[in-house]
């Protein structure tokens, strides 16, 4: 492996010492983020608090540039502007002072490992004590139910008692979740939660999903980070779903079954939400879809006599 080090560089001529904070929240997108869950915190979360760029990545190291052409600025005669992708790391400093860092940016196509060793190499560098995620992930659950989440983490304490929804699965690898695996190899602390969205919003901005994160994080983390503009998104994003669904006699109904077998099991269950649900016993996406294609097949029949 080349060194890791020279992967990154520090933006600033303050000493590393410090620059130290306990906390390392991590944002680098990966295989799936059902709402734009994790990119709908990360922002928040970097408009609502002062924050300074220490250290950035070299990225044209990193990225497949034609596999995600980043976008171009046409003007009348001439190229104006260029998104330049970037990966850096923000030192944030929370409503009460206290200081805590966010790494944010594209996750890298190419050199995992080497990644992962320099991110190791900043936390100790930085004294982080405990690395945090969260990302969406699509459920066939109701938006208008209490949202679910999915904690993991590299020592159970970190999580405590819970219910977990799924068992063993293999899914495919996201530089985040190779991450939390190698760091507690390394002996170091890593949480992660995964926030179960609707799968029917999965491709759409679903704040209530990124304001449920962030509350996890703030729970996990005694961090002092606002969430009264998130709160008001989620308001009017929850209005505009709404309001969607009004307007829409099919999909209302989808929702209404989603909702009944919903309550259906937590009442059988006698359980406060879906962390402590079977996955097994829950409706699949293809499921709802075929349930919905034979309503649809049956409103057709009914026009027709």
């Amino acid at each position: 492996m080349q060194n890791p080090s020279e992967l990154y560089r520090f933006e600033t001529d303050t000493d590393p010492r410090d620059l130290r904070a306990s906390v390392l929240l991590v944002s680098l997108g990966g295989f799936v983020d059902a709402g734009q869950t994790q990119r709908l915190l990360t922002e928040h979360v970097l408009e609502s608090l002062d924050h300074t760029v220490v250290a950035s990545f070299d990225v044209d190291q990193l990225l497949d540039y034609r596999g995600r052409r980043p976008a171009m600025t046409f003007d009348r005669d001439r190229w104006s502007g260029y998104a330049d992708p970037s990966l850096v790391l923000h030192r944030v400093v929370d409503a009460d002072g206290v200081p805590f860092l966010v790494l944010a940016g594209p996750e890298p196509d190419y050199q995992w490992e080497r990644v992962i060793e320099a991110v190791r190499q900043l936390v100790v560098h930085l004294g982080v004590t405990l690395t945090v995620s969260v990302h969406g992930i699509p459920m066939a659950v109701p938006h208008t139910r209490p949202i679910g989440m999915t904690p993991h983490a590299t020592d159970p304490r970190l999580i405590g008692a819970h219910d977990p929804v799924f068992g063993t699965v293999q899914v495919p690898a996201s530089i985040t979740a190779l991450l939390q695996l190698r760091l507690g190899e390394a002996g170091h602390d890593a949480l992660g939660f995964a926030v179960h969205v609707p799968h029917y919003l999965a491709q759409s901005e679903y704040a209530d999903a990124a304001l449920t994160g962030l509350n996890a994080v703030i729970a996990a983390t005694g961090l002092a980070i606002p969430t009264e503009g998130l709160a008001a998104a989620a308001g009017l994003n929850r209005a505009e779903i709404a309001q969607e669904i009004a307007g829409s006699e099919e999909v209302a109904q989808v929702v209404e079954a989603l909702e009944r077998q919903y309550d259906s099991f937590i009442q059988g269950r006698q359980r406060p939400s879906l962390l402590a649900t079977d996955v097994s016993e829950l409706p699949t996406a293809d499921e709802i879809g075929a349930e919905f294609e034979q309503f649809l097949r049956t409103q057709a029949e009914d026009d027709e006599d």
